[in-house]
C-alpha cells in the first residue's frame, strides 16, 4: 500500500515538473491558498480559545 502511494506521489511530482512555470503558479495558488487560508483560520480560532482561558483563569 505504502509503495503504491508513493508511485502515485513520484507520479504527481513528475508531472507538475513538466507543467509550463504559470501553469504551476496558477495550480500553488487554487490548491495552497485556500489551504493556508483555512489554517489561518484554525489558528485563529485557536489562539482564541486559549486566550479567553487564560483571561478566566487570571480573572480576580
Amino acid at each position: 500500500m505504502a509503495r503504491a502511494i508513493a508511485d502515485w506521489w513520484d507520479a504527481l511530482e513528475l508531472w507538475l515538473t513538466q507543467l509550463a512555470f504559470p501553469v504551476q503558479v496558477g495550480l500553488a495558488i487554487v490548491v495552497v491558498l485556500p489551504l493556508c487560508w483555512v489554517v489561518a483560520g484554525l489558528l485563529d480560532r485557536a489562539a482564541g480559545v486559549v486566550t479567553a482561558a487564560l483571561a478566566r483563569r487570571n480573572r480576580p
